[in-house]
C-alpha cells in the first residue's frame, strides 16, 4: 500500500535528515517507528506529507503504486493519506466542523462523489466524536483554537475518523496524554483501523504500544531505520534504550 525506497531528503542549508529510508506497509498493518529525538522520525512524516522545508534528493515513496511525490499536499490527502503531526496547528477563526465537512467534500469531489449532505455529515460526526468521547465544545470552536495538547491530538484523531485515509502516519500521537486521554484515542485509532487500512505510529514509549498492537517495530537512528522486528522489540527498547543495538 505504501512503499518507500531509498529516501533521502535534506533540509535548506542542504543537511541530508533521511539517509535513506526503506519502508513497506500492506493493508491490515500497524508499523510503529522508534528512535531517539533528532534521528528523523518527524521528518519522515513532513517529508512522505510534501512540507516545503525538505528537499527529496533520492527515492522513492509511493501509495498504491502512486508516486506520492510527483502530487501536489492536497492530492496526497485526497488520495488516502493522513498525516497526524506532532504538534497540531492552530486555525483561530476557521470552525472545527465547517473545516472537517469542507475536507470531507474535497477528497469526495476528488473521488468523483457528490458532497456529503448536511444531515448526513452531521450523523457522521456525532458518531465519530462520541466514539472519542469528545463533547459539543469541540464543534463550534476554532480548529485546535485554545484545545490543550490533549484535546489537540484527540481532534487530530477525529479527522482522521471523518476523512477515512488508507495510510495514517501519526507522529507521537501519545505525547501530551494522561492515562484516560491515551486509552480514548487509542480505542479511536483501533476502531477506524481495518483489514483494508494501515498505521504508521511514531512513538517513544511502549504504553501505546499497550492498546494498538503493532504488527512491526523499527528503530530510526540517524536518518536511516537501523532494525526491524516484531511487538517485543519495543519491549526491549523500553528496558535497554537504542545503545545496544549499534553494539551489535
Amino acid at each position: 500500500m505504501l512503499s518507500i525506497k531509498n529516501l533521502k531528503a535534506s533540509i535548506e542549508d542542504g543537511t541530508q535528515i533521511l539517509k535513506g529510508i526503506n519502508l513497506e506497509v500492506k493493508p491490515g498493518e500497524v508499523h510503529a517507528i522508534m528512535g531517539p529525538n533528532g534521528s528523523g522520525k518527524s521528518t519522515l512524516s513532513k517529508v512522505i506529507a510534501g512540507h516545503p522545508a525538505y528537499t527529496v534528493n533520492e527515492g522513492s515513496v509511493t501509495l498504491d503504486g502512486k508516486d506520492l511525490l510527483s502530487m501536489e499536499i492536497c492530492d496526497r490527502a485526497n488520495s488516502g493519506l493522513f498525516i497526524s503531526t506532532q504538534y497540531p496547528t492552530e486555525i483561530p477563526g476557521v470552525n472545527n466542523v465547517e473545516f472537517l465537512q469542507m475536507a470531507l467534500n474535497s477528497k469526495r469531489a476528488y473521488q468523483g462523489l457528490e458532497p456529503l449532505a448536511d444531515a448526513d455529515f452531521k450523523k457522521l460526526c456525532e458518531e465519530k466524536m462520541a466514539m472519542l468521547e469528545m463533547d459539543d465544545r469541540y464543534r463550534d470552536r476554532g480548529v485546535n483554537d485554545g484545545f490543550s495538547g490533549g484535546e489537540k491530538k484527540r481532534n487530530e484523531i477525529l479527522q482522521m475518523a471523518i476523512l477515512d485515509p488508507k495510510v495514517s502516519f501519526l507522529d507521537e500521537t501519545d505525547s501530551g496524554l494522561d492515562i484516560d486521554a491515551l486509552r480514548i484515542v487509542a480505542h479511536g485509532i483501533n476502531q477506524i483501523m481495518s483489514p483494508e487500512k494501515a498505521v504508521i505510529l511514531v512513538t517513544h514509549y511502549q504504553r501505546l504500544l499497550d492498546y494498538i498492537k503493532p504488527t512491526y517495530v523499527h528503530v530510526l537512528r540517524h536518518g536511516k531505520i537501523i532494525l526491524s522486528s516484531g511487538p517485543e522489540l519495543a519491549l526491549k527498547l523500553e528496558e535497554q534504550g537504542y545503545d545496544w543495538i549499534e553494539e551489535n
